[in-house]
């Protein structure tokens, strides 16, 4: 079974942590919520989260493929937390599968994981490099990097993860199961 590694600190995006969540189990991927802080942790609109795991306890060998969601602070958060940051090298440096939606491929870009080609939520490009930044595109996916744009793209964005650790078989059924077009 695949296995996908979703850290989140306080002020993680609803939308998008609850997408890639639920829809990852809905195709039988074993995700792992990992606290970066708190173990029940507050997104940005006062939903909570309890995770699994504390971030120092996750052994990334277990992992396929690491997803962030964005939302503020936890982006910065998650640039700046050293355990997500050594896990992000190491998945990179093992050509492991890295995702990041709205905000969070800023931590990418602080891992310096990021590929050349991806987008992120519209501003945030100044951030991290607005040369090589895709507008017109709600999922990038260069080479094992895939980012997205932000919350109303998170289903797209969850279904890519899908197709990518389980399949276009998997992908399709559930893409149509979901009524996304």
């Amino acid at each position: 079974m695949s296995k996908l590694l979703v850290p989140i600190s306080n002020g993680f995006e609803e939308i998008e942590a609850i997408s890639i969540i639920d829809i990852c189990r809905r195709a039988n991927i074993d995700v792992v919520i990992a606290a970066v802080e708190d173990i029940v942790t507050t997104g940005a609109h006062n939903i909570k989260i309890t995770a699994d795991c504390k971030i120092e306890n996750v052994e990334e060998d277990d992992f396929d493929m690491i997803a962030l969601p964005g939302g503020l602070p936890n982006a910065f958060t998650l640039a700046e937390n050293k355990y997500v940051q050594d896990i992000l090298k190491e998945f990179k440096a093992s050509d492991k599968y890295i995702a990041a939606i709205c905000a969070a491929p800023y931590a990418l870009h602080k891992a310096e994981v990021l590929n050349k080609n991806y987008t992120c939520y519209p501003s945030f490009e100044q951030k991290i490099d607005p040369d090589n930044y895709i507008a017109d595109q709600n999922v990038v996916l260069d080479d094992k990097i895939i980012t997205s744009r932000g919350p109303a793209t998170a289903a797209e964005f969850a279904l890519e993860i899908v197709k990518l650790l389980k399949g276009d078989e998997i992908y399709e059924e559930l893409k149509e199961d979901l009524l996304l077009k």
